[in-house]
């Protein structure tokens, strides 16, 4: 499955020309607006997209042509952001879901583990090839309306040449999956075509045509004597492999969406079975890998989708989140660079399908983590669920294929093969399949506020980054320590370092005083600044802060603590009402306001910045204190 999130994309109308819709979904179910947020239905009587009206109410609600085209204005009185029931979108979706499993398995199979479950030990249901030698067979399709230009020799290029490079892609599909692989998946494909379809193109985007597009194009293979039975590398009687590609730009609707899915025939002495869809593009010039390789991740390895449908309810939850983002293939980031330049397939996935070697990091030491280096997993386990949850940890510095994500350095990811990308909650019950921890602790993953940004993945760090105490915690879904502790990572590039395991239980005791007696501007965004220099080796395993403000109204006052690396914590924010005078004592023992500083190096300049919101009655900082226990 391709999704799209929240992108403006341009779709063909029968009548009316190219119309610019909003899209939410993928190829399972998927709603539209227009750029002004009114949900839209394809009109197929009138041959292009109406406002949609909402007939019968409550979870069976589903969308009905208003008959008004989007060219004009709305009816009187529609709402914006219309949405189908949350029961008829499930009904669509387990619909469409099941169609991929067998007859003779349906009536055992939940359609919820056909999203992003994995029930296969985290993959989908059905035959994986991850090793040898596969001989997909790509099908060029066009139709009556929309002829193609482009060759086969354009495509073949594009599927298997060595050092494909046009139009700005990294490589060609094949080398893709080699170099995910470390060599242990060659797939290649024998193109064919392009042969014409009897419909028009749009026809395959209708409702009442869905289902049309791939028996007809394997028909029409089958009339031009292709010989399928080449493509059973394995000899079990199955084709491993089919591809088809159809002339014109990318249609997100019906037939045309991109996705992968299963259509078994039988043809001469053998069956076919997974297949993918994807379009052409114009010309040879809009040829990209990354979807080609998302949905061939989904036919060849059984990789689940890391990202949330968010359109058909699980267990209650319709909320969409970002998934892991553009961190992997499988999830937004084959539509990097515009498909040119995916990112690469994250470890965990790569580790499912048994192209890495395990390097377990439970030892305390440092640990070295090559860019590209995609044979290795650097691996913590839970030992009470070994292979089931565990933590995955792998150098996505901005090189090769990792090059255009928002984000450079280390990530840690969070992995359990029960999970499902689905639920965001992080509870011990609902909670991801593969998880990054964003250093910056603020889960815009999981909120849906992005597909990634600067800060998610850990930068240069003198102290520990990932600990029980940081904010995110390395805690086990259940809530109990884990016992990961990252610390000392060094830049990002080519080789990055970082070391694992305690910095110290009986450190050092470091502490500092200062009793400046000053006054504390009023309605100034400026404040206060205070500092306290430590001295000292090592990093931060316990912090005390003791505060001594003389003030009349401490509702006013925010204090913020700063660490000499600029990580910040705060520990009073304009709370407390009138109460005088604010006399406190914190320490970092968890849940703490203190915690962002845990793991923070010790020795430098310790600032207490406080700013007073109202020009009141002027207030005055005393003393204030720190004492801090190292880390070894």
């Amino acid at each position: 499955m391709s999704g799209i999130f929240g992108d403006t994309l341009t779709l063909a109308q029968e009548e009316g020309g190219d119309v610019q819709l909003v899209a939410f979904g993928d190829d399972k179910y998927a709603r539209y607006e227009t750029v002004d947020g009114y949900s839209v239905v394809y009109d197929e009587v009138r041959g292009c997209y109406c406002y949609a009206e909402a007939d019968g109410g409550g979870a069976g609600r589903r969308f009905v042509s208003s008959g008004t085209p989007i060219s004009g204005p709305p009816p009187e009185g529609l709402p914006r952001h219309l949405r189908e029931g949350q029961v008829y979108r499930r009904d669509v979706v387990k619909e469409r879901l099941m169609e991929m499993v067998p007859e003779e398995e349906r009536a055992g199979t939940d359609p919820d583990t056909l999203l992003t479950f994995g029930p296969e030990k985290g993959l989908l249901p059905g035959f994986a090839l991850t090793q040898g030698d596969i001989q997909g067979l790509t099908i060029l399709v066009d139709f009556p309306d929309t002829p193609t230009q482009v060759t086969v020799d354009d495509v073949s290029a594009l599927l298997n040449s060595p050092h494909f490079t046009a139009n700005g892609n990294s490589c060609s599909v094949k080398e893709f999956f080699r170099t995910m692989s470390t060599d242990r998946l060659r797939f290649t494909n024998t193109v064919v075509g392009p042969l014409r379809l009897s419909r028009p193109r749009l026809a395959y985007g209708l409702k009442a045509n869905r289902g049309k597009l791939v028996p007809e194009a394997l028909q029409a293979a089958i009339d031009a004597g292709v010989d399928f039975a080449r493509f059973d590398s394995l000899g079990r009687g199955v084709v491993d492999s089919i591809c088809i590609m159809y002339a014109g730009p990318t249609e997100f609707r019906e037939d045309l969406w991109p996705h992968n899915s299963r259509f078994p025939a039988q043809i001469g002495g053998v069956r076919t079975d997974f297949y993918t869809v994807t379009s052409i593009g114009d010309t040879a010039a809009d040829l990209s890998i990354g979807t080609f390789c998302h949905e061939s991740g989904h036919l060849l390895c059984r990789w689940p989708d890391l990202y949330d449908y968010g359109t058909a309810e699980r267990e209650g939850d319709d909320f969409t989140s970002a998934g892991l983002g553009t961190y992997c293939t499988m999830a937004a980031g084959n539509n990097l660079g515009d498909g040119f330049l995916p990112s690469a397939v994250c470890v965990y996935l790569r580790r499912l399908v048994g192209w890495t070697h395990d390097v377990d990091i439970s030892r305390p030491g440092v640990y070295e983590a090559r860019q590209g280096e995609y044979d290795k997993a650097l691996i913590f386990q839970n030992p009470q669920r070994r292979n089931v949850e565990y933590y995955l940890v792998e150098n996505r510095s901005a090189l090769g294929f990792d090059s255009l994500l928002t984000s450079s350095g280390l990530a840690v990811y969070h992995c359990d093969i029960k999970g499902s990308n689905e639920f965001q909650s992080g509870t011990p019950v609902n909670h991801y399949q593969c998880a990054l921890l964003q250093a910056d602790g603020h889960l815009d993953l999981e909120t849906n506020r992005n597909q990634g940004d600067g800060a998610d993945l850990y930068g240069p760090t003198l102290g520990t980054a990932v600990s029980h105490g940081s904010r995110p915690a390395s805690l086990w879904w259940d809530g109990t320590e884990s016992g990961l502790t990252i610390s000392g990572i060094s830049a990002p590039g080519e080789v990055l370092t970082f070391r694992t395991g305690e910095q110290g239980v009986a450190g050092t005791l470091v502490t500092g005083a200062s009793a400046p007696g000053a006054t504390i501007p009023e309605d100034d965004v400026g404040g206060l600044t205070d500092e306290i220099v430590l001295q000292g080796e090592g990093t931060v395993r316990d912090l005390t802060v003791t505060i001594d403000i003389e003030h009349p109204r401490i509702g006013d006052l925010r204090v913020v603590l700063m660490a000499p690396s600029g990580r910040r914590a705060v520990i009073h924010n304009r709370t407390g009402g009138d109460a005088k005078n604010l006399r406190v004592t914190l320490d970092s023992q968890p849940p703490s306001l203190l915690a962002p500083l845990i793991g923070d190096a010790v020795p430098g300049s310790w600032k207490l910045r406080i700013t007073d919101a109202v020009a009141s009655a002027a207030g005055e900082l005393r003393r204030w204190s720190l004492a801090v226990r190292t880390g070894t």
